[in-house]
C-alpha cells in the first residue's frame, strides 16, 4: 500500500483526521485518568513526534504517538514499572521544568480498522524511530500492549512476554514485530495503566453484568478486572511490555 508518513508538525490540519480514525480500542482503556488528562496534550505540546500515514486517496489510515522525556533525570534510570501512564507523567514533568529529554518513548501505533494485516503497522513503528533519529535521540522505548494476550487473560504477563515460537521470535505478534524491528524486550511493567470506575460504569463500558465477586474476563484487557460487587467498584491494573530500540 502507498503511504505518505508525515508529522503533525508538518501536517497539522490532518489533526481532526486522526483522532476520528476508526479503530478497536476497547472503550474503558480510554478511562484511564493520566491519559485522560494528559494524551490529547502531545498533538498540541509534542506535534513533531506524532506522525500520521495517508493513503494514495488522502485517507488518515494509522496514527502514532510518541513524547520526549528525560530517562537519564534524578531517581530515574531504569524504565518505570509505572509503564504508559508513568511515561507520560515525566514527558510533562520535563516540559514543565525545562529538563532535557533524551530518549522518545511511543505511547501509540494504531492502523485504521480494516486496514490491519497489510504491515502498516511495522511500517509506522519504523517511522517513528526515523523521526527520533532524526530529532537528535539515540534510542526509543516502548511501552507495548501485546496484541493477543486478551486472549489468555489469566496468563501472567511476564511468562507470556517471554514466549517465542521455533525461529526463535515472540508467540505475540506485536512484540514479534518489535523484535523484528531490532527491538529488544526488557522488562515488563506491571501497573501500565489503571482504569477504576463503579460497576455502573463498568457495565456501560463493557455490556457485562459484573454482578460477582471476583475477577471478571473482559473482552479486549489483558488481564482479568477485579470486581468489588460489596464496595461497588472495578478496578483494572494492565501490565505492558518494555521494550527498547536503537535508532
Amino acid at each position: 500500500m502507498e503511504l505518505e508518513i508525515t508529522t503533525l508538525a508538518e501536517r497539522p490540519e490532518l489533526a481532526e483526521a486522526m483522532g476520528a480514525m476508526p479503530d478497536t480500542w476497547p472503550a474503558f482503556v480510554l478511562e484511564d485518568l493520566v491519559g485522560w488528562a494528559n494524551f490529547p496534550r502531545i498533538t498540541v505540546e509534542f506535534p513533531e513526534y506524532v506522525l500520521v500515514a495517508t493513503d494514495s486517496e488522502g485517507t488518515v489510515v494509522a496514527r502514532a504517538y510518541s513524547v520526549p522525556f528525560a530517562l537519564g533525570g534524578p531517581g530515574r534510570g531504569a524504565l518505570p514499572e509505572g509503564g504508559w501512564d508513568q511515561v507520560l507523567l515525566w514527558a510533562f514533568s520535563d516540559l514543565r521544568h525545562g529538563r532535557t529529554p533524551d530518549t522518545v518513548s511511543a505511547t501509540e501505533i494504531t492502523v485504521a480498522t480494516g486496514r490491519q494485516g497489510r504491515g502498516i503497522s511495522g511500517r509506522m513503528l519504523a517511522a517513528l524511530r526515523d523521526n527520533a533519529r532524526r530529532l537528535g535521540f539515540q534510542e526509543v522505548v516502548a511501552p507495548v500492549r501485546p496484541s493477543a494476550k486478551h486472549r489468555e487473560a489469566a496468563a501472567p504477563m511476564e511468562e507470556y512476554a517471554r514466549r517465542t515460537r521455533e525461529d526463535g521470535l515472540p508467540v505475540d505478534p506485536w512484540l514479534r514485530v518489535h523484535v523484528r524491528a531490532g527491538g529488544v524486550v526488557e522488562s515488563v511493567a506491571p501497573a501500565s495503566m489503571t482504569v477504576t470506575g463503579s460497576l455502573a460504569r463498568w457495565r456501560a463500558w463493557t455490556g457485562l453484568p459484573f454482578d460477582t465477586e471476583g475477577p471478571v474476563e473482559v473482552p479486549g484487557a489483558l488481564v482479568p478486572v477485579h470486581c468489588s460487587v460489596r464496595h461497588g467498584y472495578a478496578a483494572y491494573v494492565e501490565p505492558n511490555v518494555w521494550v527498547r530500540h536503537r535508532t
